[in-house]
Formats: C-alpha cells, structure tokens, sequence
C-alpha cells in the first residue's frame, strides 16, 4: 500500500515535534528540516491540529507543540485517518457486483486482508516508538543545534 504525501507529512511533522515535546516549533522550521513544501505542512499541520495531534499558539513566542502523548498515539491511527480510508484497489471501494468477475474472485478478500494485516503491523507502532533513538533523529533534524547557515554565538 502506498501512503499518500498528506500522509508522509503528517507522519513527519508528528515525528519532529515529538523528538522534543515541550518545545515550540514552525511550520517554516519544520519545512525547512526535511525540505519540503510550506504549503503542503499548513494543511497538515492544520489537519493534525482538528484531530488533537497537535496544539498550535499564535502570535509571538507561538507555533506547534505535540497536542498528546506519543506514547498512546498509534500510527496505524494517524494512518487511517490521513488516508481517510483509501484502498489499494478500486474493487474495495464500491459495489462489488461493478467487477464482471466479483462473484467468483478471491482477489477482493486477499486485497481487504493485506490492507488489515497492514494497519495491524502500524497498529503495533507509537509515535514513541517512532522518535527512537530520539538524540540521533533530533541531531538528524537539527534540534538542539545551530541551523546551517545560521550564524554562531560566540
């Protein structure tokens, strides 16, 4: 099964804001760490703050903060909802007797049980489990350490 972006971002924005929980970050900062589209992190970032993923503060001093724990949070959860009940075929989203073969084909039922064994293995995943070893993923992302190009304090 393919994830969508919306997914991957989601996924990753989780990630980064978990590696250092109490803390603030943006969304600017958050694009800039895995090189990717501010754009496309507004809507998730946006997304995963309805669903209580994340908490965001205006103004100055505000931006995002992990809005639960990652210890609770399953990814085969985040998963679910980010792809908002996608299928890996089209046989698995309608009606059935659309297939010309739909009576006879154990395609449907093999397609339908890979997709369950699939939610079932990130079901087994936390957020937690995820940002570990949480030190190396933060350095990975520059938590913690000067950005490149960013100027030294001496």
């Amino acid at each position: 099964m393919r994830l969508t972006r919306f997914t991957d971002y989601a996924l990753r924005v989780l990630i980064y804001l978990a590696c250092e929980p109490g803390r603030r970050a943006t969304i600017a900062e958050i694009a800039r760490a895995f090189d990717v589209s501010e754009n496309h992190l507004t809507k998730v970032v946006h997304f995963l703050g309805q669903q209580g993923w994340v908490a965001t503060v205006r103004g100055k001093g505000g931006g995002l903060a992990l809005g639960c724990d990652a210890a609770t949070l399953r990814v085969g959860e985040v998963v679910r909802r980010t792809e908002g009940g996608a299928t890996p075929a089209e046989c698995l989203e309608g009606d059935p007797r659309r297939c010309t073969i739909a009576r006879v084909c154990r395609l449907h039922g093999a397609l339908r049980e890979a997709t369950e064994a699939f939610h079932a293995v990130l079901d087994g995943y936390t957020l937690a489990d995820l940002v570990q070893p949480r030190a190396a993923i933060s350095r990975m992302l520059f938590i913690g350490r000067a950005r490149p190009g960013a100027l030294a304090r001496t």
